[in-house]
């Protein structure tokens, strides 16, 4: 009897969980509370950002010896969105305002420093422009196109190196000169260098060693001899189509140049450089299988431990025996999870940084003393998650029908029913982007949570799979590429993973793009769509019009866009068979559509015009959203919450989960 009563127990406890409500959508797309932390050089403090108690993100220094926590800077009007430290005892930060959409930016990041204690404040930077000053006192700051160097340098002075930015009229980068700033009194001086710099590599010292420059379609590659004390070129390629060039990586603590490259290969892979005889050598350092080369050096008491790489997941290589030792112990701790350990670059104390995630666990920050074994958590990513209410998330490689080979990922609802399921293919933006990544995904677990299946090709064009598959993807928009998306659709149906009378696509972008020709080519196999921010024709892209600017760089549109999607004369009927808006009147299923009514990449002309087509040919229902405040993509927690509750109903309506 007693068994009896416990078997019945634990069944009600089971049908409970599995009626219980999921996570609300605020859960997955409200701002997080806590935005990651960084070591000091010497690791006896943590810096993490923290907004607590609806006030702003602020930047707080922890002392870890003591556990003591200190809020060093905190705005009343805006967020801080980065930092770095300058040395021990001083951090470099800038401003991201998080209230605000990108119709009503009106000021840059600026530049600011404080020491760890909380004193000597100075700003270094104007957040406004030379036109509007608001009492900021223009003669002793720096220019409002100042920006901090995603590089963190020596560390071990006043110095830092930051960037002085000149934009075009619709905010697209022209060059990006480097200035060494003095964060005591505010100094600054410009560095030397030839043509037009697009990005900076600081060397094992902090200084100054490679520019990258472009000329029209040309990308190459200087590097300052130290000898000499003369640019020299290492390399210059196309930089729209790659091919025969590399990419510098970082330097060693010995001064070795770490490069990729797929240079006579189809995954991109690491090599150390020679720099002597400036090429590379003929073997790689580091392969990923399967995958083009991602990831970072570790370097601590100039030493090269390992290296961070980022295959299916992060992960980590180590080189050395005691760090080997130290990731067994910590993956001992915290089991179930990816754990990426980061030394100080100088350890002066016991502590490392970890950083804990799965596909169902959002990151978590935390510091492990290697002298007591002790483990601390410092905070976490999108905190109202619970691991054990999310899907599991798998790459899978399929065949498309021309025998190429497609990653697809696959993201499943938590609990026993796994099959027939109704579907959402999510369609990732770029496209010459990686989509996925074994992680923790707020878009795909939102929907896994309400019950769907969530489909995410790697198409054609999609890159950080190797060459190969991003160039069978030019000239393919609306093609082939649509092909595979229609073809991992159905293995999915053949998997049994999918209800093929159930199927919604959806997507962003190029995303959006791509759902709605999904509609046009293959009406058969999706019931619905949602496109937010897409594009809805191609010459759109070439020519918004005069009313509607675009970023779209004018050396794209003539050296990237005829190569990789297509020429507007060449291929002038191509692009027309391709085009949702001159195809408007073949769609029949039901759409949700949303726009931002300040977006400079994909202007909002581009969903206008679709809708008045789709609805003047009176063949489908179509729900429209404008957020008028909102560029490329919801930026705003506001409008991400209304946006997938938006979605959430209409998925209900026209797929259902029953």
């Amino acid at each position: 009897m007693f068994h009896r009563r416990l078997l019945a127990a634990l069944l009600l406890a089971a049908a409970a969980r599995s009626h219980a409500a999921p996570p609300p959508i605020s859960a997955f797309f409200d701002n997080t509370p806590f935005n990651g932390a960084m070591l000091s050089p010497n690791g006896r403090y943590l810096a993490a950002f923290i907004g607590a108690n609806d006030r702003r993100d602020g930047l707080a220094v922890v002392d870890l010896d003591t556990m003591q926590a200190n809020m060093v800077a905190q705005f009343n009007d805006t967020d801080i969105g980065k930092a770095q430290w300058v040395n021990n005892d001083r951090l470099l930060y800038s401003t991201a305002d998080k209230s605000t959409g990108q119709r009503d930016v009106r000021y840059a990041p600026g530049l600011f420093v404080v020491d760890r204690d909380g004193k000597h404040y100075k700003q270094l930077a104007l957040r406004r422009n030379q036109f509007v000053r608001n009492g900021e006192d223009n003669n002793d700051l720096l220019p409002w196109h100042t920006y901090m160097l995603d590089q963190a340098g020596a560390q071990d002075s006043e110095y830092v190196y930051v960037k002085d930015i000149s934009f075009s009229s619709v905010g697209n980068l022209l060059s990006e000169d480097l200035l060494r700033l003095n964060t005591r009194n505010g100094k600054a001086e410009s560095v030397d260098h030839p043509s037009s710099a697009r990005s900076w590599l600081l060397d094992q010292n902090g200084e100054p060693r490679l520019v990258q420059t472009l000329e029209q379609n040309i990308a190459t590659i200087r590097y300052l001899d130290p000898a000499s004390k003369a640019w020299r070129t290492l390399a210059s390629f196309d930089a729209y189509t790659g091919g025969g060039g590399f990419q510098p990586l970082a330097f060693g603590p010995d001064g070795a140049l770490y490069v990729v490259s797929n240079t006579g290969r189809d995954n991109s892979a690491l090599y150390r450089y020679d720099l002597e005889h400036g090429k590379l050598p003929p073997r790689h350092l580091v392969e990923l299988d399967g995958f083009d080369f991602r990831g970072h050096l570790i370097i601590s008491n100039n030493k090269l431990l390992g290296i961070r790489i980022h295959s299916d997941a992060e992960g980590t290589v180590w080189f050395d025996p005691a760090m080997q030792a130290l990731q067994a112990k910590v993956d001992k701790i915290l089991p179930g999870t990816v754990n990426l350990l980061t030394p100080p670059t100088r350890p002066q104390s016991p502590w490392l940084l970890v950083e804990s995630y799965s596909d169902k666990q959002p990151r978590r920050y935390l510091v492990y003393n290697t002298d007591s074994g002790r483990t601390s958590e410092v905070g976490r990513m999108a905190p109202q998650i619970k691991p054990a209410e999310m899907g599991a998330r798998e790459l899978y490689h399929i065949k498309a029908r021309d025998g190429l080979q497609l990653p697809v990922w696959l993201t499943l609802p938590p609990g026993a029913q796994q099959k027939n399921l109704p579907m959402v293919v999510l369609v990732h933006g770029g496209p010459w982007v990686r989509g996925g990544s074994w992680n923790w995904d707020a878009e795909a677990q939102f929907l896994a949570s309400r019950g769907y299946a969530v489909l995410e090709p790697e198409f054609r064009g999609s890159t950080g799979y190797g060459r190969q598959l991003f160039q069978a993807g030019w000239k393919q928009w609306g093609l082939k590429m649509q092909d595979d998306i229609a073809d991992s659709t159905r293995w999915a149906i053949a998997q049994g993973h999918a209800d093929a009378k159930r199927i919604c696509i959806a997507g962003a972008s190029y995303g959006g793009y791509a759902t709605l020709m999904g509609l046009i080519n293959d009406p058969d196999l999706y019931k619905c769509g949602i496109d937010w921010v897409g594009v809805t024709d191609i010459n759109l892209m070439y020519d918004s019009g005069w009313f509607h600017s675009s970023d779209l760089p004018a050396e794209w549109k003539q050296f990237g866009m005829p190569v990789l999607i297509g020429d507007q004369v060449q291929d002038a009927a191509q692009l027309q068979a391709t085009s949702p808006l001159a195809q408007a009147a073949r769609i029949k299923q039901p759409l949700l559509l949303a726009y931002g009514g300040a977006d400079r990449r994909v202007p909002i002309n581009h969903g206008t015009k679709f809708r008045d087509a789709v609805q003047a040919a009176g063949n489908t229902q179509v729900e429209w959203v404008e957020y008028s405040e909102e560029g490329h993509g919801w930026y705003l927690p506001k409008n991400r919450i209304d946006f997938w509750g938006r979605v959430e109903k209409f998925l209900d309506k026209n797929l259902g989960t029953h």
